[in-house]
C-alpha cells in the first residue's frame, strides 16, 4: 500500500490518465475555508455556503474547478458524462449559466509517464468506483470509508480501523 501522507484515507478521482502521465483530484479533503472568502466569483458556480477543497499536493496555490455542465461540450476535459473541469479562460459567468453544479479545489494530484502505473501495479493503490451520488455530497468526510465498505471483505473492515490502531 502508498505510505504518503498526502493521500492517507483519500478517495482520488482519476480525470485523466495516458502515456504523459495522470491527473487527479483528491474528493474528500475539504478545507476550513469558505469559498466566499477567498472567490466570491467562484462561489457563484458552486453550492451556496461551499468550502473549497484540497485536490492534492500539486500547485496547491492554483483553483481547479470541476463542474457538472449542461452542455458537456463546453467541458475543456470531460471526466465522465457531463462532469468535466472548464477551461483556465472562460468566463465565470457564462460558467455559472451552464453548470448545474461544482466543487473548487485548491492544486490536484498529478503523476508523471508511468508513474501511477508503477503504483497500481504495485498495488499502491485501491482501485474502485463512485456511486453516482458520491461526488456531490455536502459531507464528504466518509466517503473514504463507505467506498471501502461496500467493497466487502476485508475492504470492509479495513474501512472501520482507526487510523491508530493502538487505541483500538
Amino acid at each position: 500500500m502508498l505510505v504518503d501522507p498526502n493521500f492517507a484515507r483519500s478517495v482520488v478521482l482519476i480525470a485523466a490518465h495516458d502515456e504523459n502521465g495522470a491527473l487527479g483530484l483528491i474528493l474528500n479533503r475539504p478545507l476550513d475555508v469558505a469559498l466566499a472568502e477567498i472567490s466570491p466569483a467562484l462561489e457563484a458556480i458552486a453550492e451556496p455556503g461551499s468550502t473549497l477543497h484540497r485536490g492534492g499536493p500539486v500547485a496547491p496555490e492554483s483553483a481547479v474547478v470541476l463542474a457538472d455542465f449542461v452542455d458537456p461540450s463546453l467541458a475543456a476535459l470531460t471526466v465522465f458524462g457531463n462532469v468535466g473541469f472548464p477551461s483556465a479562460e472562460c468566463d465565470l459567468d457564462e460558467l455559472a449559466a451552464n453548470v448545474r453544479r461544482a466543487r473548487v479545489f485548491a492544486g490536484h494530484s498529478g503523476w508523471g509517464p508511468g508513474q501511477l502505473d508503477d503504483e497500481l501495479r504495485d498495488e499502491g493503490w485501491i482501485v474502485g468506483q463512485l456511486a453516482p451520488d458520491e461526488l456531490w455530497q455536502a459531507d464528504n468526510s466518509h466517503l473514504w470509508a463507505t467506498a471501502l465498505a461496500r467493497k466487502g471483505g476485508g475492504y470492509a473492515l479495513l474501512a472501520r480501523m482507526p487510523e491508530d490502531p493502538s487505541v483500538n
